[in-house]
């Protein structure tokens, strides 16, 4: 009898407590329409082109892409018992990746920036959604909607 009540109060307090809210980081768009990256400076825009690559451009404040400096970048993405690790080369004012993302969709990834080869990583976490929202025509990884 008073395990019951206890779980009948229990549930009570549950059923009328406020609901908590969870601030997730708000997301924003870079001149590609990609994800960007606020927690390094310069910015950094996590895009998935047309062939699948993975392009990082880098933005300043003002939002015009700055060209690499010694900056060094590694995502991690794919099935978690077979991930696949990309590494990326500067072409012209980006550096993109040396291979395609895996196949399918919603991959789980890691990006890890560096500012020097030396230095402590900056790591973003989030999942490459690549079908487009009907709202503000981004990739769903890069959504700005706040849906």
């Amino acid at each position: 009898m008073k395990t019951s009540l206890l779980r009948l109060v229990a549930l009570a307090v549950l059923a009328f407590a406020p609901t908590v809210s969870h601030a997730h980081e708000k997301i924003t768009a870079g001149p590609n329409r990609g994800r960007l990256i606020t927690a390094v400076e310069p910015r950094a825009e996590f895009f998935v082109t047309p062939e699948r690559k993975v392009q990082i451009t880098f933005v300043g404040q003002d939002g015009r892409p700055v060209a690499p400096a010694a900056q060094v970048v590694t995502v991690t993405t794919g099935k978690r018992s077979d991930p696949t690790r990309l590494t990326f080369a500067q072409v012209g004012n980006v550096l993109l990746s040396d291979a395609p993302l895996p196949a399918g969709n919603k991959l789980p990834t890691v990006v890890q920036i560096r500012s020097a080869p030396d230095a402590r990583p900056v790591t973003a976490r989030f999942n490459v959604d690549t079908s487009v929202c009907g709202d503000c025509r981004n990739a769903e990884y890069a959504c700005a909607c706040g849906h």
